[in-house]
């Protein structure tokens, strides 16, 4: 599989964190595990189809995918050859532009009509096989910018949140959280729910769970040295938290393996 991640234009920045693109002309059939990242995302395929196993029971998905967040890792597989357009927005965007509740996604692969009508129509009918990646996240671009709208109260709320937690690598207390964005416990119980999907403590631990992948790419280190750095008290601590997130140990998880979960964590 070839993967290939851009940074969309600048324009973009409050809204999009990244394009990303992913081919194989294999058709053997390999199950792939996707593990919590904190980003929802939109994909269309342009090859053949999926499978996705996130309840224990594969389905066969559509081509046009809307994904919310998820709270653990789930596979996929493929039916044939790869062909892969993904557009991963930040946190709150979605909510946004879409006038969606978050939580109703959560755990959930839906067809991309089902949250956002026509407005992708444009795009779906320009990708075409072969893809250029370079030429087609100018059109992304383009087509992105049309869509975005001015925010909200709230959004610039849960905004202000998000970039706390994702400045600390999630190592921050709900208490900080409510001093940082002025409001109560409930309300910003409320404003996570509606647009980013999952409570904002279990989001500081999906955040500080990712900084892992981060620190395995900088150094050599110890996984205790590894657990402290990224914010857990002790060493069991950590390795439950990874297990509930990936299904693995750390020690026997393959951080260097060119896989789905791999390219999507690993943020350089």
């Amino acid at each position: 599989m070839n993967y290939q991640r851009i940074e969309p234009d600048v324009i973009l920045s409050q809204w999009v964190d990244c394009y990303w693109f992913a081919d194989s002309n294999g058709t053997q059939r390999e199950k792939k595990k996707i593990i919590p990242d904190g980003f929802a995302e939109i994909i269309f395929h342009y090859r053949d189809p999926y499978r996705v196993n996130i309840s224990g029971k594969w389905q066969r998905q559509g081509k046009n995918l809307f994904a919310g967040q998820i709270r653990k890792f789930f596979y996929l597989e493929n039916t044939g050859a790869s062909g892969m357009v993904g557009i991963k927005f930040k946190p709150a965007a979605l909510a946004h532009i879409f006038d969606l509740k978050m939580t109703d996604y959560t755990d959930r692969v839906v067809p991309l009509p089902h949250v956002a009508g026509k407005s992708f129509e444009k795009i779906i009918s320009n990708i075409h096989d072969p893809l250029q990646p370079e030429q087609f996240a100018k059109f992304l671009d383009h087509e992105l910018a049309l869509l975005i709208k001015p925010s909200t109260d709230d959004v610039n709320r849960v905004e202000g949140g998000l970039d706390l937690i994702f400045s600390r690598k999630g190592n921050v207390e709900v208490n900080e959280l409510l001093h940082h964005v002025a409001v109560t416990e409930r309300q910003l119980q409320r404003l996570f729910n509606r647009y980013v999907g999952l409570p904002p403590k279990f989001y500081c631990r999906i955040i500080r769970f990712s900084h892992i992948f981060n620190l395995m790419e900088q150094h050599d280190a110890s996984w205790v040295e590894i657990a402290l750095e990224s914010g857990y008290y002790d060493q069991s601590h950590f390795i439950r938290n990874f297990k509930a997130f990936t299904g693995e140990d750390p020690s026997a998880y393959l951080f260097d393996e060119q896989t789905f979960a791999n390219f999507f964590m690993k943020r350089a």
